[in-house]
């Protein structure tokens, strides 16, 4: 099954490309490798939340967002290649704004994670990093980029 059927399948629309709030476009392909730029949770042009995981936003709310994340970048890589190019997701790295204390990073990035293995099967099996970090760009509390292999 193609990576656009299985979208179908699962009810899931990719978003229009979330336009870049700096200086930087929202993919690269270089050879047979497209790198998506740093994708927040944002929808129709906002943020969806912001603040800490582990203060201001719930660690399942934050993993609803790295969904979100992830849904952007297939947009992304949409945008440039098409998503049934897509010959295997090859890397994932997950960056959460943490509030002191807070460990579950893994956890977060995993609403991403999980997104890639529904959508590729085990094409979508990939490396990733999960990345707690102070502040993210708009008070985002998670932002997620992928590395793709495109067939």
């Amino acid at each position: 099954m193609t990576p656009s059927a299985r979208l179908t399948e699962l009810g899931i629309e990719l978003p229009a490309v979330v336009p870049p709030v700096a200086a930087y476009v929202p993919a690269v392909r270089t050879g047979n490798l497209l790198y998506t730029a740093g994708q927040l949770p944002m929808k129709d042009g906002a943020l969806l939340q912001s603040g800490k995981v582990g203060a201001e936003v719930s660690p399942d709310d934050a993993k609803a967002l790295a969904r979100v994340c992830a849904l952007n970048a297939l947009a992304a890589v949409h945008s440039l290649a098409g998503i049934d190019a897509v010959a295997r997701v090859v890397k994932v790295v997950g960056f959460v704004a943490s509030a002191p204390g807070f460990y579950g990073q893994p956890g977060v990035i995993n609403g991403a994670s999980e997104l890639f293995g529904e959508v590729f099967g085990e094409a979508g099996a990939h490396a990733r990093s999960a990345v707690g970090v102070s502040a993210l760009p708009l008070d985002a509390p998670v932002e997620v980029e992928v590395i793709v292999e495109l067939a």
